[in-house]
């Protein structure tokens, strides 16, 4: 039962995960693989705060949120100035070498990662405490981003996606929008890495490598990119699967390689037969599949 509900609080941490990922991705069109490394640092600075100075939980996670923050403006700044291909490169590029950067420093722990973090609910009742928090985090995560995104500053967003030139030329700061939507989500997901810290009392980079902003991305399409709960969807069909193939006992050597596997081949499939993943409506299917029609056949499709 103890396994059940770890693995429940799992699902919970990475549906805040997905569902910040998503605002960034899906609702802001933001091409960026980073997502990861402001889970890091949420993270990293909620277990260095709670091990070094004996701070509460609530007070390091929250300082965790501001670090990934502060660092996503900061990103955001001179990499949202490109767009597409270029941004995607450049957000890599800054996962990668801040993942050097923790690996490399003795405080941080280096490639070992981080141990001995404070466990702050003892008891029996500790891992039922944590759902309660991380579940109801996770709900609440879901419920603040479907505010944003279907209120007026929602429809803001929707128009700079789809069309930042006519955006611009009405007078709105596309800018603006794309570092305050980079920033949110960014910062809901230093506060799952707070959580993740806590919880499991562990952290190390391997954690955090690019392999987890493949298992992001695949939450976010397979669910649905665009859409409230697709990325819930998401989470829980993805953190699922592996749990289902360790009861198969297949060698390490074997099981190392397959999550990266599965999720690459779920992306690519369902980008293909349904890009608007589980929860999207089906005319986002039909629409794209008609698109693919009219280009095959020359711009004309009966």
């Amino acid at each position: 039962m103890e396994y059940i509900l770890t693995i429940v609080v799992l699902i919970a941490i990475f549906v805040i995960l997905s569902s910040s990922y998503n605002l960034v991705i899906g609702y802001g069109g933001l091409a960026t693989v980073a997502h990861p490394i402001f889970y890091a640092l949420g993270a990293y600075t909620s277990a260095l705060l709670g091990i070094h100075f004996g701070l509460p939980a609530a007070i390091c996670v929250l300082a965790g949120a501001l670090v990934a923050v502060v660092a996503s403006i900061l990103l955001a700044l001179s990499a949202l100035r490109v767009a597409g291909d270029y941004l995607l490169i450049a957000s890599l590029g800054f996962q990668l070498g801040l993942l050097q950067v923790i690996k490399n420093f003795e405080f941080t722990g280096g490639p070992g990662g981080i141990s001995a973090i404070p466990n702050t609910i003892t008891g029996p009742w500790r891992t039922p405490a944590y759902l309660l928090i991380c579940g109801g985090i996770a709900a609440l995560t879901v419920w603040l981003i479907a505010r944003i995104v279907h209120g007026p500053y929602g429809r803001a967003i929707t128009a700079m996606r789809d069309e930042e030139l006519a955006f611009s030329a009405l007078g709105r700061n596309a800018m603006t929008i794309k570092v305050v939507v980079f920033a949110i989500g960014c910062g809901i997901a230093g506060i799952a890495g707070g959580l993740y810290a806590f919880y499991f009392q562990y952290v190390s980079p391997d954690q955090f490598e690019v392999l987890h902003s493949a298992a992001m991305l695949t939450m976010v399409v397979l669910g649905g990119m665009g859409t409230t709960m697709g990325p819930v969807v998401g989470a829980v069909v993805l953190i699922a699967i592996p749990q289902a193939i360790t009861f198969l006992n297949l060698p390490p050597a074997v099981m190392a390689p397959m999550q990266g596997i599965i999720f690459t081949t779920l992306v690519m499939l369902f980008l293909f037969l349904r890009p608007a993943g589980l929860v999207g409506p089906l005319s986002r299917d039909r629409m794209a599949g008609r698109t693919a029609l009219e280009k095959s056949s020359g711009g004309v499709a009966e």
